[in-house]
């Protein structure tokens, strides 16, 4: 049985509780090099954030897969996405490609294509010998009804995001990591429920 998301996001504050100053520094850094990058080159910006943004979040993935593992946990977990860049950035242009294509169709169909490819860069994470298309993939039939509680996991975050707009900001540095530890711990839980579902 799988577990509610309300029990998904308790036990991901549970790993968090000692792991808050190295998670907090390590979102801090990430966000910083994604966004830094459209600061200082604005006119190639965005291709940049294209070419890093696949390795950045096999990377994100790596760390917080880590965290509710209990294993090591180090800021230059980030990278180690760039160790497998190809099938990073295969994986992150194909999906931009599919969602924008399914969003011509609709808004729906973009959205619900959107959340399907949702765990692929954990998938990648855990198989690095996988290729772009067999992740994207495995993560649809992992995602076979799921799709709607991954949808409500990520709308409950939004009163937290609303709460952190009233602290100029600062709350981000705390709830960004409570959130993708969250969704990692979301991946854990249906990568074996998932493929039957």
């Amino acid at each position: 049985m799988v577990r509610s998301n309300s029990e998904l996001r308790a036990q991901a504050l549970e790993f968090l509780s000692d792991k808050w100053g190295i998670a907090i520094g390590t979102f801090l850094v990430y966000m910083i090099l994604l966004g830094g990058v459209q600061v200082i080159v604005p006119f190639v910006g965005s291709g940049v954030t294209i070419i890093i943004g696949g390795p950045m979040a096999v990377g994100i993935s790596i760390f917080t897969l880590a965290i509710i593992r209990r294993e090591e946990v180090r800021l230059e977990q980030i990278f180690d996405g760039f160790q497998n860049f190809g099938t990073a950035l295969g994986a992150y242009l194909l999906m931009v490609i599919f969602i924008f294509l399914w969003t011509l169709l609709f808004i729906i169909p973009g959205i619900i294509m959107g959340l399907a490819y949702s765990q692929t860069f954990y998938i990648i994470a855990d198989d690095k010998s996988i290729s772009a298309m067999d992740a994207i993939d495995k993560s649809k039939a992992m995602m076979d009804g799921y799709k709607w509680k991954f949808f409500l996991l990520g709308l409950s975050f939004i009163g937290w995001g609303i709460l952190c707009i009233f602290t100029l900001g600062i709350g981000f540095l705390w709830l960004m990591p409570y959130i993708q530890v969250s969704y990692a711990n979301f991946y854990e839980e249906i990568k074996e429920h998932g493929m039957t579902a």
